[in-house]
């Protein structure tokens, strides 16, 4: 399967089409999405294994999220289950690639300590804040040239994170095969996807005031509006037609989405 080049518009439309399927179930989306994340701390919050292991899990309570917005988009319910629906559903498949996901991060922190960064990797592993901000600056004033491969290599792993999880839940794509899959779709749509992340940057420094408390909107609508990213840029064989006056939905406006 390859990846669609959308046009420029689709990184609003996306967020449209997540609009909609937020608001098919808001109240839902925001206790299972709150439920995901106190999840996730919980268990990162476990001595020695905490950290590693929600790397690991993170696929699957993602999935779980996403089988939902695919139920929405079918016109069916969601429903509290979904939250832990990644574990009935290619499980181990969603594992690996979380196990990929931390080797990554292994292997780029490994890179950063070789190239200088060995006081700033320490202090960013220790999972502990620094209290003395002169120590944080002096750990990046020490890095170098380390930090700028560092962000390099943690936007080819995000860019292979990013429709992984749905290409193997959805697509039944092996976990290697699936990340490389997804940088392909994230280099073919630079432009939409670049639209997007200020468009969300934007949301997220207004869900910041008062107290964080816009969070509990914006996240679920970040995973719907990633749901819809990947459904324009995967779309089904065979999409129904669509009927008039519903074209914020993710399967009514793949075909708008595409370059002529």
């Amino acid at each position: 399967m390859e990846p669609k080049t959308l046009n420029v518009g689709s990184g609003w439309l996306w967020i449209r089409q997540g609009l909609y399927l937020f608001k098919k179930s808001p109240i839902l989306w925001v206790v299972l999405t709150f439920m995901g994340i106190t999840s996730l701390i919980a268990i990162s919050s476990i001595p020695t294994v905490g950290d590693p292991l929600a790397t690991l899990l993170f696929p699957v309570l993602f999935g779980g999220l996403l089988l939902g917005c695919r139920a929405l988009e079918d016109d069916e319910e969601l429903e509290l289950p979904h939250l832990f629906a990644g574990f009935r559903n290619r499980t181990q498949q969603l594992v690996a690639l979380g196990g990929l996901n931390l080797l990554g991060q292994l292997a780029i922190f490994g890179v950063m300590m070789a190239t200088g960064g060995s006081e700033l990797v320490n202090i960013l592993m220790s999972g502990t804040p620094v209290e003395d901000p002169a120590v944080f600056a002096h750990a990046i004033a020490g890095a170098g040239l380390s930090i700028t491969i560092g962000l390099i290599l943690f936007t080819l792993l995000l860019m292979a994170t990013q429709y992984a999880p749905m290409l193997v839940l959805f697509d039944n794509v092996a976990p290697i095969a699936a990340l490389k899959l997804s940088i392909r779709a994230c280099v073919n749509n630079l432009v939409p996807l670049s639209v997007y992340g200020i468009m969300m940057l934007l949301f997220a420094l207004v869900a910041s005031l008062p107290m964080m408390l816009g969070w509990l909107l914006l996240l679920p609508l970040m995973i719907t509006s990633i749901y819809a990213s990947y459904r324009g840029i995967f779309p089904k064989e065979e999409a129904p037609a669509a009927a008039s006056g519903e074209n914020d939905t993710p399967a009514a406006a793949n075909d708008e989405q595409a370059e002529p």
